[in-house]
């Protein structure tokens, strides 16, 4: 068990706390929030262990929706109930759409500028840095993680060849690859 477990940590002070907290987080997350919330809810706010979060975000990414909206409900419902998951939600959308919407009306009149599309290229390579980045600061709790971090990487090896090289759907690989981890994982804590 590690020391996050046994430790006390800090939790979403109130409803209030969650709305802004996740304002924040969503206005880091232009282009994609994902690399950010790791760094967020893990390492600044210490809301969830690194094991928690690994839990808690394959679970958002399976259900229909945003990754990190599904994730903001979760926390905010157990930290508050419904409050707490409607707070979360509107910190994650509500000044982001109105920032959106401006830029919207913005980028309408200047998308044919050939600066800005270098600038949006520019930008999505970023985003897949910080996305690389946010994987390898997770990866050493794959450690404590039922599967084993053999089977964890064979498991993101073959999700990648499916998705990157063969581009078969994510449905596909999630129904085929998460099956197998989902019973290995069952039979191994079985025991």
């Amino acid at each position: 068990m590690s020391t996050d477990q046994i430790e006390p940590r800090p939790q979403p002070r109130s409803v209030a706390d969650l709305f802004f907290s996740f304002t924040w987080l969503a206005l880091q997350g232009f282009g994609g929030v994902q690399a950010i919330v790791q760094m967020e809810l893990v390492e600044r706010k210490r809301w969830l262990t690194r094991e928690e979060y690994i839990e808690d975000w394959a679970v958002a990414q399976i259900m229909p929706g945003p990754n990190v909206v599904n994730l903001s409900l979760m926390i905010g419902s157990r930290s508050f109930g419904l409050p707490g998951a409607l707070a979360a939600l509107a910190g994650m959308l509500t000044v982001p759409l109105i920032i959106i919407l401006l830029l919207a009306l913005v980028y309408a009149r200047i998308a044919d500028h050939p600066g800005v599309a270098g600038a949006l290229r520019g930008m999505s390579a970023v985003t897949a840095g910080l996305i690389i980045a946010s994987a390898l600061r997770l990866l050493p709790a794959l450690k404590s993680n039922p599967l084993g971090l053999r089977l964890c990487g064979a498991l993101c090896i073959l999700c990648f060849v499916g998705i990157a090289l063969l581009h078969l759907p994510l449905a596909y690989i999630l129904l085929g690859l998460g099956s197998i981890a989902c019973v290995t994982a069952y039979r191994k804590l079985g025991k």
